[in-house]
């Protein structure tokens, strides 16, 4: 069967895109691997996103935001930076006249699902669950997608959104920068004592970085990043040690803590595809861009890439031009490459600083953080290089 728009990966950024041409008159098919179940019903699996005030918009327009319960969103009013030892402190506020905090937190399960919630009763999208991509390929009339099982789809464009590693990407010949920390980020959460006032941290310390952000009541996301080869350590603590360790790493700043859920682990990679479109084939989400969550910006640019496409096509038909023609998906991926490339090679560059603890790195370090703090243009200099001036939150957020 015939589509407009084939978009492979039903994740966050694929049910986004389909969201965004709801009003377009355009028949669209979502394939995934996962099962209805998985996508309709996904688990908690640790990760919490840090989102930006035009992402809540976006949400809001599109009727996502609508569909994630009240209670399950926290916020963050401060954001504080440390290095090591030192008791300096990058310190991120935003007073605002509308009273609105710096940023949100909602876990990522309940973002997948509040999508999926707002794309399900469409007409024109359709779903195809539990079965995998086998090839795409493209030529001057269309895109064709096959299936493992053989079924066979073809549509005027083919968006792939199958996560940073994407095989439609690689099938369709378009390379990617890819940088392998060998970190990986355990998260989870912890309940403490003491109230956090809605204040995120990150704390590079020597050896691994510790975040703790907001949650409700007295409870903070985890993460740290350490090398790949001290995970399995990590893992085999008891839920006591685990959350002893935590807490006097944090200085005890909380208080006691308590595990309050299962540890989640994640290798850390980075992705930048070199070429953002091909034939009638274009990547969105983490397929473009796979970010290090250090800057919280993956889920921001992802959102922001689809909203970039969509408004793209939605010009194009009102003009009666091809939604999948050159200077369509070319234009897409010059707004597109503006928007993420310094902050992809700005994000590794903070994390190559912050994780090397030679001694010429931890000076640097301590004067940066220094000059931030005695010098506003130098704070508002490291805000602009790694998000928009009005978000300085996302220098701390994670998955």
């Amino acid at each position: 069967m015939h589509y407009h728009i084939i978009i492979v990966g039903a994740g966050p950024a694929g049910l986004s895109f389909a969201r965004s041409l709801k009003d377009a008159g355009l028949q669209i098919l979502l394939l995934d691997k996962q099962s209805k179940k998985q996508i309709t019903q996904p688990e908690y699996d640790g990760r919490d996103l840090a989102l930006t005030h035009l992402t809540r918009k976006t949400m809001l327009e599109l009727g996502i935001w609508q569909h994630i319960p009240e209670e399950s969103i926290s916020y963050i009013r401060e954001a504080k930076v440390l290095d090591g030892d030192s008791p300096l402190s990058l310190d991120f506020d935003a007073p605002r006249e509308d009273g609105l905090p710096l940023g949100y937190m909602i876990s990522n399960h309940w973002i997948r699902k509040a999508c999926y919630k707002a794309v399900a009763p469409l007409k024109n999208v359709k779903f195809v669950f539990n079965k995998s991509v086998k090839n795409v390929q493209t030529d001057a009339g269309k895109g064709t997608v096959i299936l493992e099982n053989g079924d066979e789809y073809t549509a005027d464009l083919v968006v792939a959104a199958d996560t940073r590693f994407s095989q439609s990407r690689r099938q369709m010949g378009i390379a990617a920068d890819t940088r392998d920390f060998a970190h990986s980020a355990i998260v989870c959460r912890v309940e403490h004592e003491q109230s956090h006032d809605h204040v995120a941290w990150e704390i590079f310390q020597y050896g691994r970085t510790l975040a703790l952000l907001p949650q409700h009541d007295n409870q903070s996301s985890v993460v740290i990043t350490v090398p790949s080869n001290e995970v399995e350590a990590i893992e085999a603590m008891s839920p006591e040690a685990f959350a002893a360790d935590i807490a006097k790493r944090f200085g005890h700043r909380y208080g006691a803590m308590r595990l309050i859920s299962k540890l989640h682990t994640y290798p850390l990679v980075a992705v930048h595809a070199k070429s953002f479109f091909a034939q009638r084939f274009c990547v969105i989400g983490d397929a473009a861009v796979g970010m290090h969550p250090v800057t919280a910006h993956g889920f921001n640019l992802g959102l922001r890439g689809q909203a970039t496409l969509a408004r793209l096509i939605l010009r194009a038909l009102e003009k009666g031009e091809d939604i999948s023609g050159y200077s369509l998906l070319r234009r897409y991926e010059m707004i597109h490459m503006r928007a993420t490339r310094p902050l992809y090679h700005g994000t590794n560059a903070l994390v190559q600083l912050f994780t090397n603890d030679r001694t010429p790195a931890r000076a640097l370090r301590k004067g940066l953080l220094h000059a931030s703090r005695v010098l506003p243009p130098v704070k508002w200099m490291i805000k602009r290089k790694l998000g928009e001036t009005s978000e300085p939150f996302s220098l701390l957020g994670r998955f």
